[in-house]
C-alpha cells in the first residue's frame, strides 16, 4: 500500500468517500514505526491492540450518530501530559508515574475520536528547546540528522514531520511548540495562555505553560484547536474563549506587519536572513504594509524568562524530586532548575515590576502593527555543536520565542522555505491573546504561497481555503525510488524537497539489485544497477513530487545515473535512479547493512583516527 497522507482534511475526506479505512491508517502507521523503530520519537508507544480498541469506541459512537471531528486521526501526545494508564516520564525514568485519569486535553481529544498512538520524547521537564536533554536519544531534524530537531517537545516535532501522526500535541512555555516546527517543517500553534487545559500537563513555569498542536498544515492545527479549547474548571488557569478567538479570520489589504527596525540577529546564517525577507515580502504581496518597531522590550522580556524568576516555577513543579534526587538530573537541566534555589520573594517581585514595565512599552509599539513578524528562530545549530555549548546556544534559540507567553500574546510558526544545504526555515506570526484563528487564517495564507513540502507528510495544495486545506491533494504526481544522496538527511535530498517533493514511505528493493559505490563522484553516491544474481533488499525512498518537478528534477541528474523503472519488495514498481552498468565494472559493490546509509555509517567506523 502507498504510505497515505496524515493531513487531517485529506483523512477525513478519504474516510467520508470510502477510498481509505482508519484501520488501513493504522497498518500503515505501526508498519512505519516498526521500520524506523520506536528510540529516539517515542517513550512509549500505545500498543497496536489498544489502538484498535480506541478506533472500535469511536466507530461505536459514530455509528450511534455522535458527531466525532477527529474521527480515525492518529496523535501523539508529549510525554509531559497525562495519559490514563501510561507512565508520564518528563524524560526522567527516575521521576516516571502512572496516573488514574488523562489529562483534560487529551480526553477532548479522544472523545472526538482521534487514535492515541503514544507518547513522544522531550528535553527533560520540558527544559530546552534543543531536544538534546533526554536519556531516550537525542532527536534529530527530518531533513538531516547532524542537526536538532528542536525541543522541548522535540519527538512531537519529529512524529509529525516524519509522517508518523496527523498531528501531535506538545507543551510550550519559552517556544517548544514552535522551535521544532521550525526545523522540521511544519506548522506550530502555540494558543493564547488558558486556551487549553493543562491540568493533567506536569509544569514547567506554571503560569506560562500551554498546551501547543503541531501539524502538517494551518488548517489541521486549527482543526484541532476547536477540539481541544474549551474552559475547565478543574484547572486555575484555564480562561474563557471567544468562539470567534478560534474561527478562521479575515485579513483586509493593508493589514500591518511589524519587523524589527534595528535589524535582526540571525548568527551569521546568512540563508535564514535572506528566507526572512523573502517571507515578509510574501507578506507584502499578500496585501501587508511592513512597519518598523522598537522590538527592545519583546528582548528584554525574552531574558527574564530564564534569568528572571520564573525560573523558580521550574524548581517548584519539581521541588521535592529535585532536591532529594539531584543525581537523576540531566545535568544541563540540573543546573538550571536547582539555580532557583536562590531567589526569593523581592526576586519575584522585581521580576513582575520589570515585566509589567516592558509589557507597557510594547503596547506602544502593538498600535502601530496588527501582527508580528519574526524568524522563529535566527539560526539551527548541529547536534554536536549543541552538546559542546549547550546553555548559551540553547539561549540563542530562544531570541524570538520566549517572551511571547510573559506577555500573554498567541503566536503560530510556519515554513518560510529551505536554505541551499536542504535545512529548512521558519517564520512565526504573533498577535494579542485570542488572536489564534486570525493568525492560523495568515499563516495558511502565507504558506500556500510559497507552496512549500510540508515536512516529510505531503502537500500544501495551492488555491485551498483554510477550512480544507490538504483535502485537494494534487493528482499529477510521479512517486520515485532513491538510493543514495537524496535519502531524507543526505546532501541532496534538498533538490527533492525545494520542489516540493513528499516523503511516502522507507522500504527495500525486490531481490535482483546490487549497488556500488561510484568513486569519483561529488557529493558521494551510490549507483543501482539491476542484476537478476543480485540479493536485492537494498534500503530505498520513495518520494513523490509534481510532474513538472519530476521533469526538472530529472534534467539535473549527472551520468552515469539514469532513472528507469525499479521494483520493490512488496512487488510494486516505481520510477527511481539506476546506474548504467559501464559505470561500476571496477566499482566496490555495498553489501553492508542494506543500502547506503548503513555503508556510510560502516566506513565512518573504519576510518582511520587522526594523529593527536
Amino acid at each position: 500500500m502507498t504510505y497515505p497522507s496524515l493531513e487531517i482534511a485529506v483523512l477525513a475526506k478519504a474516510y467520508a468517500e470510502g477510498d481509505l479505512t482508519p484501520e488501513a491508517v493504522l497498518d500503515a502507521v505501526y508498519g512505519r514505526i516498526d521500520e524506523i523503530g520506536e528510540r529516539p520519537v517515542w517513550i512509549t508507544l500505545v500498543p497496536r491492540a489498544e489502538a484498535e480498541r480506541q478506533l472500535a469506541a469511536a466507530q461505536a459512537r459514530a455509528a450511534a450518530g455522535e458527531a466525532l471531528p477527529l474521527f480515525g486521526i492518529p496523535f501523539a501526545v508529549k510525554d509531559n501530559i497525562d495519559v490514563a494508564g501510561l507512565p508520564t516520564t518528563a524524560g526522567c525514568p527516575d521521576f516516571a508515574f502512572v496516573p488514574e485519569r488523562s489529562a483534560t486535553v487529551v480526553e477532548r481529544l479522544v472523545a472526538a475520536g482521534a487514535i492515541l498512538v503514544g507518547k513522544t520524547n522531550l528535553d527533560q521537564f520540558a527544559t530546552g528547546l534543543v531536544g538534546t536533554r533526554s536519556p531516550y536519544g537525542i532527536c534529530s531534524s527530518v531533513f538531516d540528522a547532524r542537526y536538532v530537531s528542536g525541543g522541548s517537545s522535540a519527538g512531537s516535532g519529529v512524529a509529525v514531520a516524519a509522517g508518523l501522526v496527523s498531528f501531535a500535541l506538545g507543551t510550550d512555555t519559552a517556544g517548544s511548540g514552535r522551535v521544532p516546527a521550525a526545523f522540521n517543517n511544519i506548522v506550530g500553534l502555540k494558543p493564547t495562555k488558558g486556551a487549553i487545559s493543562t491540568r493533567g500537563v506536569l509544569p514547567a513555569c506554571r503560569t506560562q505553560d500551554c498546551v501547543s498542536i503541531f501539524a502538517g498544515t494551518s488548517g489541521d492545527a486549527l482543526a484541532v484547536l476547536r477540539v481541544a479549547a474549551g474552559f475547565d474548571a478543574e484547572d486555575p488557569f484555564s480562561r474563557r474563549t471567544p468562539a470567534a478567538a478560534v474561527a478562521a479570520g479575515a485579513w483586509p489589504r493593508g493589514f500591518r506587519f511589524g519587523v524589527p527596525g534595528d535589524g535582526l540577529e540571525f548568527f551569521g546564517d546568512t540563508a535564514a536572513a535572506a528566507l526572512f525577507e523573502a517571507a515578509a515580502a510574501r507578506l507584502e504581496a499578500l496585501g501587508g504594509t511592513r512597519v518598523a518597531i522598537d522590538f527592545a522590550p519583546f528582548r528584554d522580556a525574552a531574558r527574564l524568562l530564564y534569568s528572571g524568576p520564573w525560573v523558580a516555577e521550574r524548581l517548584a513543579a519539581i521541588r521535592d524530586f529535585a532536591t532529594s534526587r539531584p543525581e537523576a538530573i540531566h545535568p544541563v537541566v540540573r543546573g538550571i532548575i536547582l539555580g532557583a534555589e536562590g531567589l526569593g520573594a523581592v526576586d519575584a517581585f522585581e521580576g513582575f515590576y520589570e515585566l509589567a514595565r516592558l509589557a507597557r512599552l510594547a503596547e506602544a509599539e502593538w498600535s502601530k502593527m496588527d501582527v508580528l513578524l519574526l524568524p522563529t528562530t535566527g539560526t539551527i545549530y548541529t547536534i554536536e555543536d549543541l552538546l559542546a555549548d549547550p546553555v548559551r546556544l540553547n539561549s540563542n534559540l530562544g531570541l524570538y520565542t520566549n517572551f511571547v507567553n510573559l506577555m500573554d500574546l498567541s503566536a503560530i510558526a510556519v515554513p518560510a522555505g529551505f536554505r541551499d544545504n536542504g535545512l529548512p526555515f521558519g517564520v512565526s506570526l504573533i498577535g494579542p491573546a485570542f488572536a489564534d484563528g486570525a493568525l492560523a487564517t495568515l499563516a495558511d495564507r502565507l504558506h500556500r504561497d510559497q507552496g512549500l513540502a510540508i515536512g516529510a507528510t505531503g502537500h500544501l495544495p495551492a488555491g485551498a481555503p483554510l477550512a480544507t486545506v490538504g483535502a485537494n491533494a494534487p493528482q499529477d504526481t510521479v512517486q520515485i525510488a532513491v538510493v543514495g544522496g537524496h535519502l531524507a538527511g543526505q546532501p541532496l535530498n534538498h533538490q527533492l524537497t525545494r520542489r516540493g517533493a513528499r516523503l511516502c514511505r522507507s522500504t527495500r528493493t525486490a531481490a535482483g539489485y546490487r549497488l556500488y559505490n561510484l568513486a569519483g563522484m561529488m557529493p558521494q553516491r551510490p549507483g543501482l544497477v539491476r542484476d537478476e544474481e543480485g540479493l536485492g533488499g537494498i534500503e530505498v525512498e520513495v518520494w513523490e513530487l509534481s510532474t513538472a518537478g519530476f521533469g526538472s528534477f530529472v534534467a539535473e541528474i549527472p551520468p552515469p545515473l539514469t532513472i528507469g523503472t525499479v521494483e520493490l519488495a512488496d512487488g510494486t514498481a516505481v520510477k527511481g535512479f539506476l546506474c548504467e552498468t559501464f559505470a561500476v565494472a571496477a566499482a566496490e559493490e555495498i553489501t553492508s547493512l542494506g543500502g547506503w546509509r548503513g555503508w556510510l555509517a560502516l566506513s565512518a567506523e573504519a576510518a582511520p583516527v587522526p594523529a593527536t
